[in-house]
């Protein structure tokens, strides 16, 4: 069973910088973090959960909702089984719980699949971020 744990949540000003680290561990004998599909959602009180971004395999493949685009960036390094999220040019809006999730890569899945359908195997407890002066 694939364990997802964020980190680095709190209180952010208003055009500043936080970091989420999602830490994963429980994977399978023969399997590692470069098999699945990450995304980092979120969900603010009276909202419906939303795809911030996705990472495939590989850096390359990267998606980001238009509501973070610019401001957030997403990276993975797979030998320490970590994702991150660095989140530049904080809004109000951004505050919300966080949450990191996890899919098993397959040829036909992609990373924009993953964030706009939501449909991940594997979710972590969530972080929470607020952003206020």
């Amino acid at each position: 069973q694939v364990q997802l744990v964020e980190s680095g949540g709190g209180l952010g000003q208003p055009g500043g910088s936080l970091r989420l680290s999602c830490a994963a561990s429980g994977f399978a004998s023969g399997f590692a973090l470069d098999d699945y599909i990450i995304g980092w959602f979120r969900q603010a009180p009276g909202k419906e959960r939303e795809g911030v971004s996705c990472i495939g395999r590989s850096d390359g493949n990267i998606y980001y909702a238009d509501s973070v685009k610019g401001r957030f960036t997403i990276s993975r390094d797979n030998a320490k089984s970590t994702v991150y999220l660095r989140m530049d040019s904080l809004k109000p809006e951004d505050t919300a719980v966080y949450y990191c999730t996890a899919r098993p890569a397959r040829p036909w899945r992609t990373v924009q699949g993953l964030c706009v359908t939501k449909s991940a195997d594997y979710w972590g407890q969530g972080t929470q971020v607020t952003v206020s002066s």
